[in-house]
């Protein structure tokens, strides 16, 4: 790439700098940069500058106070968890008494297909997407045996089209509008995890009750990276993790919604501990709960505050900052990188396989490679250009420019990175 071309990148970060100061950027391992560009926030992002020292005091107020600190801290410890609930309700677009932060992604996603993934009759099949996360896959499929059911023939599996990399729409709606009396729940990531495809939500969610199923979503790689109406879109239930886009640290505590008209049906199947009675009377220690007409009727156990304190934090500033932004931000940083990428590729074993039409995607852009492998690539990135990415074998390294802390020149960096390491003669 042209020396003007990198002018230009750092123009456009002096004009709009972006928020890469509250955040630790890891130093490059080669390459002539002193700080890495790192584009893979996607798998984990970036820790804040904050969390080291919040964290930090809510370890102080254990070692002061000791089981005092459950009322006395400065963040007292039992309520600890509704800190996070208002700043998780406004980040996916949802009502507060619909959201909770708790436990992990996949624990979360079991506990509520406990309650809505209810087979009967000819209605038993659950519809994932084909490429959906691998425990994603897992899950589904345990939960078909856990009925008693073939998982073989009870998940379907959406596929694209010969030829194509994303599903569309029309093929998912579709097949709702035409088995839908057989599907009891559609369970798709919001943002597809390996392509980077952002499907449409409403539209399926719309299809999927129409057909008389119940409608969940993976958000993984959408909570914090695509704005979300969660409520309004009437999803019946939705979860996400907190260590992607969130930047709330390895393993971090995730998040689930409850759509409203399901709380305080005592219907619905649910799993209980201390945590899932109504928090006025939990310390009358009665051996049968009364839980809250609230999602907080799906939590269980009493929320690890040292993991929640990250969370909190990251929360805080994307309150701070707001989705709107970010999401104008992240359009203007992938668009960039697509136009450096479509000099790059035009020659070379490579193909972008991730929607080109802005508003189905998120600020990732998956690259397709022709030859040799995606963890090799991505290694050669990190060493010889201090490029940071993710690779998902066979062929596929994923860019994610996260608009909270990426910048034009990262996209640059990428971009000349690509050009050097890939050979146009290997075509």
């Amino acid at each position: 790439m042209s020396n003007d071309t990198e002018a230009e990148a750092l123009r456009l970060d002096a004009a709009e700098p972006g928020h890469r100061h509250l955040f630790h950027v890891p130093p490059a391992d080669g390459g002539r940069y002193p700080e890495a560009a790192y584009l893979a926030g996607n798998s984990l992002g970036l820790q804040p500058r904050a969390t080291r020292d919040e964290l930090l005091a809510d370890l102080d107020a254990w070692s002061r106070l000791g089981v005092e600190g459950h009322l006395a801290a400065e963040r007292p410890w039992l309520p600890y968890h509704e800190l996070l609930t208002a700043p998780a309700a406004r980040l996916v677009g949802a009502l507060p008494t619909e959201t909770v932060v708790m436990n992990s992604l996949t624990v979360n996603l079991h506990l509520l297909m406990v309650s809505f993934y209810r087979p009967a009759g000819e209605r038993t099949r659950i519809v994932i997407e084909d490429a959906a996360f691998p425990s994603d896959s897992y899950a589904v499929r345990s939960q078909a045996r856990f009925h008693g059911l073939d998982p073989d023939s009870t998940v379907v599996r959406l596929a694209p089209r010969p030829g194509e990399d994303t599903l569309r729409t029309e093929d998912i709606t579709g097949y709702l509008a035409a088995e839908g009396h057989t599907v009891a729940l559609v369970l798709l990531g919001g943002v597809n995890y390996l392509t980077g495809e952002l499907l449409d939500i409403p539209a399926i969610t719309a299809a999927g009750r129409a057909a008389g199923a119940v409608v969940g979503w993976d958000l993984a790689h959408a909570a914090g990276n695509v704005p979300l109406s969660l409520h309004d879109w009437d999803v019946d239930f939705a979860a996400w993790c907190s260590y992607k886009y969130l930047n709330s640290g390895p393993g971090a505590l995730a998040g689930v919604f409850v759509h409203e008209r399901h709380h305080g049906d005592d219907s619905l199947p649910r799993f209980e501990g201390w945590w899932s009675t109504a928090a006025q009377t939990r310390f009358e220690m009665a051996p049968v709960s009364r839980p809250p007409a609230t999602v907080e009727a799906w939590q269980i156990s009493n929320p690890p505050i040292f993991a929640m304190g990250p969370v909190r934090t990251s929360l805080e500033l994307f309150d701070s900052v707001g989705m709107p932004a970010l999401r104008a931000r992240s359009l203007r940083l992938t668009g960039y990188l697509e136009r450096l990428l479509d000099e790059v590729t035009a020659g070379r074993p490579l193909t972008v396989i991730t929607p080109r039409e802005p508003r189905r995607r998120g600020c990732q852009l998956s690259v397709r490679i022709g030859a040799g492998s995606a963890n090799e690539l991505t290694k050669r990135l990190r060493h010889e250009h201090g490029v940071i990415a993710d690779a998902r074998e066979p062929d596929v390294v994923r860019f994610a420019p996260v608009p909270l802390y990426s910048t034009f020149h990262d996209c640059w960096r990428v971009a000349d990175a690509l050009a050097a390491t890939v050979s146009e003669a290997a075509r």
